[in-house]
């Protein structure tokens, strides 16, 4: 064989290898990454960079240098910080407003798919307070101390009280000889108390509601029949002690369904000569009286003023609000 032709032809092949190699290390292959926490400007170009090729290190690991990032030409590098988007600023400042305004559960955030844990722990206690003023019964001390004797509706049972409304709306035979046996026939106004569904409410407001009430009744001159108490009342059960007792305007001091801000909530019922068969419009209602609320003091006073108005008119609820007019 020619010597020459073989020294030729290993010359050629050896120039060919090492084209190959020099191409495979100046070759980059950029990978576009996309960043899911932020906007859509934040496709960013990454590169792997290669010092050295794997040929001169025969036998030996290869090394690569870690990703640099590689910014698109006329894109600015990416700040370290994160600035403030004024569309969320706007939000944060509209969140922090509603929040002062409302003590509702509202931008309490989350630590990942739970609830914070000082926030979870607010629920549970508030969550505790409302089952303790519904299932909870009145002091009998305090009772007594506002010189209120005690009846019942057709219900005895909590849980029968609770699933069976209808049942609270109705005096029991005994309670209607004892209210008929004790109590003033014909006033102009007719006071009367019940927990309702939240006993709280009756121990933390009723005193100071009752007593501002009857100072209101006083100073106007109005007469006030005997004051008592209905254990497990509905609203409605006005209506028999309106038929008993015939008064021209009840009032109804009752502690209302708790919710998960506040378990202490009163709320006074008025109507006029309520009888059976009357309709809820004709009924009208001071809400919210509680220390977060309406002042309990605050409350009685102003009922003897919506009374001494019912009088005038001889209506209640909406009837009232058409006569005005």
């Amino acid at each position: 064989m020619n010597p020459e032709l073989i020294e030729q032809v290993t010359k050629l092949v050896m120039e060919k290898m090492q084209g190959q190699q020099h191409t495979a290390v100046n070759t980059e292959s950029p990978v576009k990454f996309w960043d899911h926490t932020s906007g859509n400007e934040n496709k960013t170009a990454y590169s792997r960079k290669q010092d050295e090729s794997p040929a001169k290190h025969q036998g030996e690991l290869i090394k690569f240098n870690p990703y640099s990032e590689t910014p698109q030409e006329g894109e600015a590098k990416p700040s370290s910080e994160k600035r403030p988007n004024r569309e969320e600023e706007s939000v944060s400042q509209e969140l922090q407003e509603l929040k002062d305004k409302t003590p509702a559960r509202i931008g309490v955030g989350r630590a990942g798919v739970r609830p914070k844990t000082d926030t979870w722990l607010k629920f549970r206690f508030d969550h505790a307070a409302a089952v303790d003023a519904v299932y909870g019964d009145v002091n009998d001390s305090l009772i007594s101390r506002l010189e209120l004797f005690k009846v019942n509706t057709q219900v005895e049972d909590k849980e029968v009280y609770i699933r069976r409304p209808d049942y609270g709306r109705k005096l029991s035979e005994e309670a209607k000889r004892t209210i008929l046996d004790r109590c003033k026939q014909a006033p102009t106004v007719q006071i009367v108390v019940s927990d309702g569904l939240s006993s709280s409410a009756i121990e933390e407001n009723v005193e100071d509601v009752f007593l501002s009430l009857k100072q209101s009744l006083t100073s106007l001159d109005l007469d006030m029949g005997t004051p008592f108490y209905i254990e497990k009342g509905r609203v409605a059960v006005m209506d028999d002690v309106g038929e008993l007792l015939k008064p021209k305007v009840v009032v109804l001091l009752i502690g209302e369904r708790p919710g998960l801000v506040s378990a202490e909530s009163l709320s006074a019922y008025l109507c006029y000569k309520p009888r059976k068969g009357i309709i809820e419009a004709d009924r009208m209602v001071i809400s919210n009286i509680h220390k977060g609320g309406i002042p309990p003091v605050e409350a009685g006073a102003y009922l003897g003023t919506v009374i001494q108005k019912i009088l005038n008119y001889e209506a209640s609820g909406v009837s009232l609000v058409k006569k005005e007019e």
